[in-house]
């Protein structure tokens, strides 16, 4: 996984190049994988533990999600990244891949909801939200919400973008951040 890291943020870099979203300066929180079958998963688990400490497995959308602080932050393409997600596979849901799925980035926010915080977004990087409605058209899915693990106490609305396989997501809170406010 790790050799194929800086393939895959070339293409996240792509990405914030058509969304005219300049994340050059912010914080890469974490990166996750998707994986379809439960054992692959678990060895996964495993594996990842070699780099790393469990800081968080809460049950997010009736399945365990992993995260872990890594030891050493990765580093690809100008970004450190502290953290990653390792979420058990969903029964019935097969990923095209199994391989790196997504990167979270960090743009501070006082938004408590996800669209407050595309309005900030919008507000912060005008060239995106000048072209925001367009980009349905350019083959990019965005999704907004605003999800929430079992005893979470800070709001973190998140903003989604997909394309191709690849997805972004912006929060205005750090993985760390919010997995301290679960063990407040």
């Amino acid at each position: 996984m790790i050799q194929d890291l800086d393939s895959f943020m070339g293409k996240i870099e792509e990405l914030t190049a058509m969304l005219k979203l300049d994340l050059s300066l912010a914080q890469a929180d974490h990166i996750a994988l998707r994986i379809n079958d439960l054992e692959t998963a678990k060895a996964a688990h495993l594996s990842w533990a070699e780099f790393g400490k469990v800081i968080s497995q809460a049950q997010i959308n009736g399945r365990p999600i992993i995260v872990f602080e890594f030891n050493q932050p990765l580093k690809s393409k100008g970004w450190s990244i502290e953290c990653l997600e390792l979420p058990y596979p969903v029964e019935g849901k097969l990923y095209p891949s199994e391989s790196w799925e997504h990167v979270e980035f960090v743009v501070p926010s006082h938004a408590q909801t996800a669209d407050e915080f595309l309005a900030d977004l919008k507000h912060t990087y005008p060239e995106f939200g000048a072209q925001y409605d367009q980009l349905q058209g350019l083959g990019i899915k965005t999704k907004l919400s605003s999800p929430k693990g079992e005893g979470e106490r800070l709001n973190n609305p998140t903003v989604a973008f997909k394309y191709k396989g690849i997805c972004i997501k912006l929060h205005p809170h750090s993985l760390k951040r919010i997995v301290e406010s679960e063990q407040a």
